[in-house]
């Protein structure tokens, strides 16, 4: 028999320690490329460092992180990045600021994804870049916010647009750190069908994204994690782990859940 074939990510009795608090503990988990997950949990159970594990920004302080087949700690981070898109809306990012100083449009940003840049390098733009950038904000319906100033753009707009910048570079992974904070209810919605939209146009792409709400969760997910005080509580196809029984425990309150029309939601019971 031949070597098991890796996943796109793979965590082995992991653990994350920083100043002698326990951010993740015993942490196994595998994602197969082209599923689609979701990461859900408290406030502080350990969602974003497990998305910094699998961005590679991250080192484990036990155990063992592989990533497309690398093992973190045995390989180049700055090649094996170039493979991950990576999108932290809920974050003001150092280059936005840079971008809005250049008075750069919807289009120029979504360009320096193509050189992972904070300020566009022309001379590294062909036609062939520019009409993969015009052709991503399509895909993430911003068709007509090519020439408008990102410092003007909505935070939903926003929101898509660093999406497809970060589609760019055409990673292998797309890791969405709670990408729809902040925004309305069209906003959100808007987003959540562009990302649903991916996982019918990009059949290959892995997507991982963390979020705090279950009415966030695209109908195209496939998978869910549930984590909770550092610890993995149950994973596996999103239908058998999106219950009001995993739900109820995962957040300490019992929870009912419904699921119609692909899409969940969830409220307190009164007790």
């Amino acid at each position: 028999m031949g070597e098991p074939v890796p996943g796109a990510v793979e965590l082995s009795d992991v653990g994350v320690r920083v100043v002698g608090r326990t951010l993740l503990a015993g942490v196994d988990w595998r994602v197969e490329y082209g599923e689609h997950w979701v990461v859900l949990g408290p406030n502080g159970a350990g969602k974003t460092t497990l998305l910094s594990l699998a961005a590679a920004v991250r080192h484990p302080t036990e155990g063992a992180v592989t990533v497309l087949g690398q093992r973190l700690g045995r390989v180049d981070l700055r090649e094996l990045r170039r493979h991950i898109g990576l999108v932290a809306a809920s974050q003001r990012l150092v280059d936005e600021e840079l971008l809005e100083e250049e008075q750069a449009t919807a289009h120029t940003v979504v360009l320096t994804g193509h050189t992972g840049t904070s300020v566009p390098l022309w001379d590294k733009y062909g036609p062939a870049e520019h009409e993969r950038a015009h052709l991503l904000l399509a895909d993430l319906g911003c068709k007509d916010l090519a020439d408008r100033l990102f410092r003007v753009c909505s935070q939903g707009e926003r929101a898509r647009i660093r999406v497809a910048r970060a589609l760019m570079a055409d990673p292998v992974i797309l890791l969405l750190d709670e990408p729809f904070a902040g925004l309305d209810l069209p906003a959100r919605e808007d987003l959540i069908t562009a990302v649903e939209n991916l996982a019918e146009t990009r059949p290959a792409l892995t997507t991982i994204t963390v979020t705090h709400h279950l009415e966030e969760v695209p109908a195209t997910t496939t998978h869910a994690l549930l984590v909770r005080d550092a610890r993995i509580q149950a994973s596996g196809p999103v239908a058998e782990i999106l219950t009001g029984e995993n739900l109820s425990e995962c957040f300490g309150r019992p929870l009912r859940v419904d699921h119609v029309d692909g899409r969940w939601s969830a409220r307190a019971l009164r007790v």
